[in-house]
């Protein structure tokens, strides 16, 4: 074996074993977001002290995930843009949505907790930016409400979805469900009518409701 090769299989395993436990720190904090640095760890493969090379501490770990999930959700709401302001919030919401459904009660932790601010303001910034430029786009187009500030509007839409995500964890909501709820709240947020809401939703069916074909 060259030194080279030495060298660099220590590092491979390194890398291993810190995406394990990223793995196993996603799976677990989404069946119990308390659980314990032991557990994960355990789930990982790995020792509570092999950890430590990777994390200083379980809050650090839980930070690194929830810039992670951060990441994907603003590359794939930014990958998508419409010129109208209603049908592209609708798809935000559903975007968001599908990319955090599968681990609700560990985003449900992260939005609810001392890391929001952290992430909101961070990868997601752009994100909350294009909410309030698609509510500002909708008032001045009158599709959207008038009343209040956009800024303020943006934070309604947002708390909508956390209502969404908070009532996914408390009873049992499907990947469907869960989605057309987010983007009718969110609608509600806006200014439309449930009726205007369903419109939409029903208008774009195949954009905002149904899943994409392989």
């Amino acid at each position: 074996m060259t030194s080279a090769a030495r060298v660099r299989a220590p590092r491979s395993d390194a890398a291993k074993n810190r995406a394990a436990l990223l793995d196993a720190a996603r799976a677990e904090l989404n069946r119990d977001p308390e659980a314990s640095l032991d557990v994960i760890a355990a789930a990982a493969g790995l020792t509570r002290r092999a950890v430590y090379g990777h994390f200083p501490s379980r809050e650090a770990l839980v930070a690194e995930l929830a810039a992670l999930g951060a990441a994907r959700v603003a590359a794939a709401v930014d990958a998508v843009h419409e010129a109208d302001p209603v049908l592209d919030l609708a798809l935000v919401g559903r975007l968001v949505w599908d990319e955090v459904e599968h681990v609700r009660a560990m985003t449900r932790t992260v939005v609810r907790g001392p890391l929001r601010e952290q992430v909101l303001g961070g990868a997601l910034g752009p994100l909350h930016a294009r909410i309030v430029a698609d509510v500002r786009l909708a008032a001045e187009t009158g599709a959207g409400r008038t009343d209040l500030d956009p800024e303020v509007v943006a934070r309604l839409v947002e708390g909508a979805a956390f209502s969404v995500l908070d009532e996914s964890v408390r009873a049992p909501l499907g990947r469907a469900e869960g989605r057309r709820l987010v983007i009718l709240a969110g609608l509600g947020a806006l200014g439309l009518s449930w009726r205007a809401a369903n419109d939409v939703l029903t208008a774009h069916a195949a954009r905002l409701t149904e899943e994409a074909e392989a």
